[in-house]
């Protein structure tokens, strides 16, 4: 292990570094699969949470699809049978069944559907939520006060963690829903699931759960979580291009939409125009026409990520966030994202007093990463390796003029 001294505003510390000497890390899974990215050979992408890095297999897939409209037009039996694959693949991802999977679009397409299932204007009225959400489901819950609906936000800590004490207290015999992120997309503070699920329960209210910044990045069994509804997509850490989402539905057949589309039928080559039968199982939350080109690269792209392991992917983005934090600590930047296991997922986040031009110098540098609420994201997955660390820690460095 190599110690390198960097001086910091007329002080002394120590960085560690991997540039010469043996690795901090042994980084296994990432050289086996980081080939497949052609990304890297360009830049050090560690943008996980805004897209995840393109592999051969996802490119392939689509030109498989745009192959087969060209050679044969539509290849409706063939897109029908894509998207099953890809229920089916979700399924395996989150440890659940393919009759509890809906796919759609996008995210806000399943939580659009799944909130016409509730009637405000008769009984609770009442969603409880946070102040960690991501819009999708902050706006989509308050558009709900057009049908009757009441949203209550409880605001988080003064470190990014959600005070499961004042949630419960916010619940009552009027609230009809608890929707919580898992994972907050501007800081990456993590929340504890399991228990916002026991208190919802507990009070008889059901509970959606946002694990868009978590979903491929780290295990999450649907059915042992005990969640009654998840949505996600697959753009991110499932290796997928924009254009999937999903809603995970655990039982709860007492929730059917109004906001439907032909594809949720329960036979959906009925072309029954006379009545309303929607599927019995999730995908009664679909819509119309699925995303097919998507449904493509999805089927590539999981197919990718199982081949991995989730947890393994996991096990390895852990050990880069770790190091991340250390060489963050040893820069004296303020890390946005909570510490210690079971507060943060894979995103790190580094508070910045201007975060637009830091990402522009850090890409100026072939450093690629985003930005939220005044925060640097950087997120790693299971692609990314020491080398990749210790260049946007060098980066950081050398804008260092630009933390706060």
């Amino acid at each position: 292990m190599v110690f390198c001294e960097i001086a910091h505003g007329g002080r002394g510390y120590i960085w560690l570094s991997s540039e010469r000497g043996s690795p901090l890390l042994t980084l296994d899974t990432a050289s086996r699969y980081r080939h497949l990215f052609p990304v890297f050979d360009r830049v050090t992408y560690i943008n996980s949470c805004s897209q995840g890095a393109l592999a051969y297999q996802v490119r392939a897939a689509l030109d498989e699809y745009l192959d087969g409209m060209e050679s044969e037009g539509a290849l409706w039996d063939l897109w029908v049978t894509k998207q099953e694959e890809v229920r089916g693949l979700i399924a395996r991802a989150f440890g659940t069944s393919e009759s509890k999977v809906a796919v759609t679009p996008s995210a806000s397409a399943a939580l659009n559907s799944l909130m016409s299932s509730f009637d405000f204007s008769r009984g609770r009225k009442k969603i409880v939520t946070t102040s960690l959400e991501f819009p999708t489901l902050g706006q989509i819950a308050h558009a709900q006060e057009l049908r009757g609906a009441r949203v209550v936000h409880i605001s988080a800590e003064t470190d990014n963690t959600l005070d499961l004490a004042k949630l419960e207290k916010a619940i009552d015999e009027d609230t009809a829903l608890v929707a919580v992120t898992h994972v907050c997309y501007r800081n990456g503070a993590m929340t504890d699931i399991k228990s916002v699920v026991e208190i919802g329960h507990r009070h008889g209210v059901p509970v959606l759960v946002d694990a868009y910044q978590s979903g491929g990045a780290m295990p999450i069994d649907f059915d042992s979580l005990g969640a009654d509804f998840l949505i996600g997509g697959g753009h991110k850490y499932l290796l997928t291009t924009p254009g999937l989402g999903f809603l995970l539905v655990n039982g709860n057949s007492k929730f059917i939409p109004t906001n439907t589309g032909w594809f949720a039928a329960r036979d959906i080559f009925a072309m029954d125009i006379f009545n309303y039968d929607p599927s019995q199982d999730a995908r009664r939350f679909e819509g119309g026409t699925p995303p097919i080109p998507t449904l493509y690269a999805s089927a590539a792209g999981i197919k990718l990520l199982l081949d991995v392991g989730i947890s393994e992917a996991w096990a390895h983005t852990q050990e880069v966030h770790r190091q991340l934090r250390e060489g963050l600590t040893a820069l004296r930047a303020q890390v946005a994202t909570p510490e210690g296991d079971g507060n943060h997922a894979a995103m790190i986040a580094v508070k910045t007093k201007d975060e637009h031009a830091m990402v522009n110098a850090l890409n100026k540098e072939r450093v690629v990463v985003s930005s939220r609420d005044g925060n640097l994201r950087i997120s790693p997955h299971f692609y990314n390796n020491h080398q990749d660390v210790d260049r946007i820690l060098a980066a950081i460095h050398k804008h260092r003029n630009l933390l706060v």
